[in-house]
């Protein structure tokens, strides 16, 4: 029966044209009639026998390289068919299934596949915008000869295409006093931090859950680590701003793409100094699973999106409680004067804040610059660089790697000196 619905408008012509000359041959005695109707009658009831026979015969697989790739950046997919029957195949029709923004669904015609035969198929797929994106499944279309009959067959078997965010490479930049320690001769430019007592204490993400004291945690009822082997612990936090109103501009060259690809550079570049990084948004802290050599982080920010957040309060409390950072690193939108102090106070001690402040103005929809804006940006640089935070400037055109020297540069202003007018020339 299955057959009998895959037969193509073609079969479907045969087996009435069949029918029509079949009661032909009866009413007017036409033997010879009747062996034709026979056959055009047949022709398609075996090719779908036929067709039917092999559609479970296939087997697939599918290989991304690399399954990770940057924004703009081509990742080239193998797929992998092979006849596993002692029948050869029939035409065969090739169809993969992606999303419309990796690009349009490829198509492929393999004429016939030999018994145990294998063939391999590659296309190129590559995306403007961040994401996880599923490939596959496969859908391959059984056809015979004639094209009388055509079977689909559907896999099963997906994979994931990560589009990470852009990831420029910074210049090597001090942020604080070099640490070594743990028997490594490798001197580190992350801020320290760390705990000498031995008492136990509250986990934090990113403990290493071999460390937990199973004693304090079942007599405080919540998980407890032992302090004696925090020692000394290079670690820092990451504060992206992804609040909708905070950002200017729409696609890929928004304030906000540029925010999460600094947060990206940023963030690669700390975990190439050994720095254990945590992940903050204006949602609170995002858990970012163990992995080697940053790629949890990459893959949060793939799919991290605009909030409709209002204010920071959730991200300035989540690093709050988090604790034990000895480097925090900002990347912001519009900021007020109110939100500016609620971060400047998180710098205490032995703390180094670094903000990374977009300055939306030149990503304005509208030629006009509002008043508001320019006044609200100059205030809140002010507050935090009165603080100790190390104020990086983010103009739109230019490059986070062109302005992020200055970050190793305390109690100043960095960014690029504001161009001259006429007024000033004079």
């Amino acid at each position: 029966m299955a057959g009998l619905r895959a037969l193509t408008s073609r079969g479907r012509s045969f087996l009435a044209s069949g029918a029509a000359a079949l009661l032909c041959a009866f009413f007017l005695g036409e033997h010879d009639l009747l062996r034709v109707s026979v056959l055009i009658i047949a022709l398609p009831l075996i090719a779908a026998l036929v067709v039917a026979r092999t559609r479970y015969r296939l087997s697939c697989a599918r290989r991304l390289d690399p399954a990770r790739v940057e924004v703009g950046s081509d990742s080239t997919v193998t797929v992998r068919l092979e006849n596993v029957t002692r029948l050869p195949t029939g035409l065969l029709l090739i169809e993969d299934t992606v999303p419309y923004a990796v690009g349009t669904r490829p198509r492929f015609v393999l004429d016939r596949v030999e018994s145990q035969g294998v063939r391999e198929i590659d296309y190129k797929v590559r995306s403007d915008l961040r994401g996880r994106f599923p490939v596959g499944p496969l859908s391959v279309r059984i056809a015979d000869p004639f094209g009388l009959v055509e079977l689909t067959r559907a896999f099963t078997a997906t994979d994931t295409l990560m589009v990470i965010p852009e990831v420029v490479p910074l210049p090597h930049v001090r942020l604080s006093g070099e640490l070594t320690g743990g028997g490594d001769s490798r001197s580190t430019s992350v801020a320290a931090a760390g705990d000498d007592d031995i008492g136990p204490r509250e986990y934090r993400q990113g403990d290493d859950l071999r460390r937990v004291h199973w004693r304090s945690t079942a007599r405080y009822g919540e998980l407890m680590v032992r302090r004696e082997e925090q020692q000394w612990q290079s670690r820092g936090a990451l504060l992206l701003d992804t609040r909708r109103h905070a950002h200017r501009g729409e696609g890929p060259r928004s304030s906000f793409e540029v925010g999460v690809s600094a947060a990206a550079s940023i963030g690669m570049q700390l975990a190439r100094e050994g720095l254990g990084l945590r992940l903050v948004t204006d949602q609170g802290a995002q858990h970012l699973p163990d992995s080697v050599g940053g790629h949890a982080l990459l893959d949060a920010l793939a799919v991290v999106r605009q909030s409709t957040a209002r204010s920071l309060e959730s991200g300035v409390t989540a690093l709050r409680q988090g604790g034990g950072d000895g480097l925090i690193v900002a990347v912001l939108g519009d900021l007020d004067a109110e939100e500016a102090q609620a971060l400047a106070r998180l710098r205490t001690g032995g703390v180094t804040g670094v903000a990374v402040m977009l300055d939306v103005r030149g990503w304005q929809q509208t030629p006009a610059h509002h008043p508001q804006v320019d006044e609200s940006f100059e205030t809140a640089r002010a507050v935090l660089a009165g603080s100790g935070w190390r104020v990086v400037r983010l103009p739109a055109g230019t490059s986070l790697a062109a302005v992020w020297q200055e970050a190793g540069q305390s109690g100043r202003y960095a960014g690029p000196p504001e161009p001259m007018t006429a007024g000033d020339a004079a």
